[in-house]
């Protein structure tokens, strides 16, 4: 299913990873404490400035800030949108 929403620019839309739910010792960890994902995978990608072209492809896991970019809501999703500067590493 293919997303109607084409990021400008050098902007990069992600779907964040699910939150872990288990510590690796087997804690169960309530939502009220879940820290946020810093980890995702690019669904859509501009095509970069007329100086730098975009470097991430659609389907890699990238690694970005906590606080990086702004959340929104498609199609009943959580997706945050962001520049592609804000993208720390891709896994």
């Amino acid at each position: 299913m293919a997303l109607n929403i084409k990021p400008l620019a050098d902007r990069v839309l992600i779907e964040p990873a699910p939150a872990e739910t288990k510590t690796a010792s087997g804690i169960i960890i309530p939502d009220n404490a879940k820290e946020k994902p810093q980890k995702g995978t690019v669904v859509a990608a501009g095509k970069g400035t007329k100086d730098e072209p975009i470097t991430v492809k659609i389907g890699d896991t990238v690694l970005y800030g906590k606080y990086a970019g702004t959340e929104l809501k498609l199609e009943g999703k959580d997706y945050l949108i962001m520049r592609e500067s804000d993208i720390l590493a891709i896994i």
